[in-house]
């Protein structure tokens, strides 16, 4: 599948080799809100993260357009792009990177030509009214990811608890409910217990509008660039905290019908690494860290630093992959599927906290379909083929670790028995 990308509407190159272009800049077919809002920052964005952003965006609504089913092992696609960047030698350096990286984190093949361009009208304009604007700013020393779900969730409670205010919380969301409305409950009381501002948070959308392939692995890059964006506008060397359990980091699968790309890998160590070099071979001083890589996500509830605030707040997170799926098929409202796995890793966690969960969960149960029988019988097969003594091979099955194996495998022998004490009598 050969694609021209284009960021404006004066943008006019085309190849008699594509089947069909993405423009950012056309609303009726895609929209994102990355320039909706003017803010005040210590200089414009870095060159180099704007591309970021801007190959990101292309990337996701590519992995929404190309159908899987249409490959030829209908899975894992051919995608080949012709990208416009600012910073044409950077990228030409770096290419081999970002299509290895993407790569990995999609499943795919992905061959990418960059050709240069310049800052439009529209980017200069808000360039100007951004360097110009006279609104009163914090001076940041750090981005924290902020999805909504209950491991950011501790993410941000742990940094508002001992570290300085001085930290600026990025989110996203997509079409569809599930993911806004947990952020903004959210936030409203961080607001409230913390004495922040609405200004400490940036929320982000994102959607392609008749995107029809539901497996997006690559969204996770798009989140990701959009805080690389705002820390490059910072002006000084910033971190980047990326609050994920290190059990579902991993990425490894209980059978091997979870060896395929409807797995995510957005945190996975080798992704964070390669994420880490391209970063750096950009000149961006961002440095990304995981403050939970070795926990299991019952663990990092049980060190939370704030533990009223969790008890209080656990049912306004949302962990589902696919939150929406109740409500197609009758529930009220979205919510938690119930069996997918980062619902039973969830469930698993919050019971060996020992927590009083009112979440809510469309299939707590494993018996509204199909679907949930099979993901409960394959956990329980995952379980029964669990040998600890050859935990340091099954952590590389999604991807190598090159290194700290021993804590990476201890990480993984405990998870797997995290998950196994909540499965006990289930299905």
């Amino acid at each position: 599948m050969i694609i021209s990308c284009k960021v404006s509407s004066n943008d006019d190159f085309s190849t008699d080799k594509q089947n069909f272009e993405i423009n950012l800049s056309d609303k009726k077919k895609f929209t994102y809100t990355f320039w909706k809002k003017i803010r005040k920052m210590d200089q414009f964005y870095d060159l180099a993260a704007l591309d970021l952003l801007y190959i990101s965006l292309m990337v996701f609504a590519t992995d929404r357009l190309v159908l899987r089913k249409d490959a030829n092992d209908s899975w894992s696609r051919k995608i080949e792009l012709y990208i416009p960047v600012l910073n044409l030698e950077k990228w030409n350096i770096n290419r081999d990177l970002l299509q290895k990286m993407i790569g990995f984190l999609s499943g795919d093949s992905w061959v990418i030509h960059f050709r240069g361009r310049e800052l439009d009208k529209e980017e200069v304009r808000y360039r100007d009214k951004m360097i110009a604007s006279k609104v009163l700013h914090k001076s940041y020393d750090r981005v924290c990811m902020f999805s909504g779900g209950l491991d950011s969730f501790i993410g941000v409670i742990d940094i508002l608890q001992t570290l300085d205010d001085n930290t600026l919380f990025v989110s996203h969301y997509g079409g569809g409910k599930g993911t806004k409305e947990y952020q903004d409950m959210l936030k409203a009381r961080f607001i409230e217990q913390y004495n922040l501002e609405e200004s400490d948070f940036c929320q982000f959308y994102a959607s392609v509008n008749k995107g029809k392939e539901d497996t997006t692995r690559t969204r996770s890059f798009m989140f990701f660039s959009h805080a690389i964006a705002l820390a490059s506008a910072i002006g000084k060397p910033v971190e980047m905290i990326i609050p994920e359990n290190g059990m579902i980091s991993l990425n490894i699968p209980f059978t091997n019908s979870r060896l395929g790309t409807s797995s995510t890998r957005t945190t996975h160590p080798y992704y964070i690494q390669m994420l880490q070099e391209l970063i750096g071979k950009l000149g961006l001083s961002v440095s990304l860290r995981n403050p939970y890589q070795y926990l299991t996500k019952g663990e990092m509830l049980l060190q939370c630093k704030n533990q009223d605030l969790l008890k209080g707040e656990l049912h306004n997170t949302m962990s589902c992959s696919h939150p929406d799926q109740g409500r197609m098929r009758g529930a009220t409202k979205s919510c938690h599927c119930g069996y997918c796995l980062p619902c039973v890793i969830r469930k698993a966690a919050i019971k060996r906290a020992g927590l009083i969960d009112n979440s809510e969960y469309f299939d707590a149960s494993f018996t509204s379909g199909p679907t949930a029988k099979t993901n409960i019988n394959s956990y329980k097969l995952g379980l029964e083929r669990f040998n600890p003594k050859y935990s340091f091979l099954s952590i590389q099955k999604s991807g190598p670790i090159t290194y700290d194996i021993d804590k990476f495998t201890q990480l993984y022998i405990r998870g797997m028995k995290e998950v196994g004490k909540y499965l006990e009598g289930r299905g």
